[in-house]
């Protein structure tokens, strides 16, 4: 059963550029892993400043493979960090993760 998880990201106003940014710098870190079926960066388009972070797994066990693999914790350094750099300045504010299962919807 596909299973999704949702990183609710606040970031400052000024700052969703840079965390477009820093998903771009690393997208398709995630691909390759088992169990993994899609991911979605979501920009709020209103005044919120939530961005959602939005990933499908096919149950909770290839999520949590993922979560405890030195590849999440090498995927979540900045290109600085594994350059061996310093880390920079945190985008977000605050961060909430959701968890949902499908329960309905279109096949289309």
């Amino acid at each position: 059963m596909t299973v999704i998880k949702i990183n609710a990201i606040t970031v400052a106003a000024d700052s969703g550029d840079e965390l477009a940014r820093r998903f771009a710098a690393r997208a398709g870190a995630v691909d390759d892993r088992e169990g993994f079926e899609g991911f979605e960066l979501l920009q709020p388009t209103d005044e919120r400043t939530t961005w959602l972070v939005v990933t499908r797994w096919r149950d909770e066990e290839s999520f949590q493979a993922w979560v405890n693999s030195p590849a999440f914790g090498h995927g979540h350094r900045s290109e600085s960090e594994r350059a061996g750099g310093e880390a920079p300045k945190p985008v977000g504010v605050s961060s909430e993760l959701w968890s949902y299962a499908v329960a309905g919807g279109s096949t289309g």
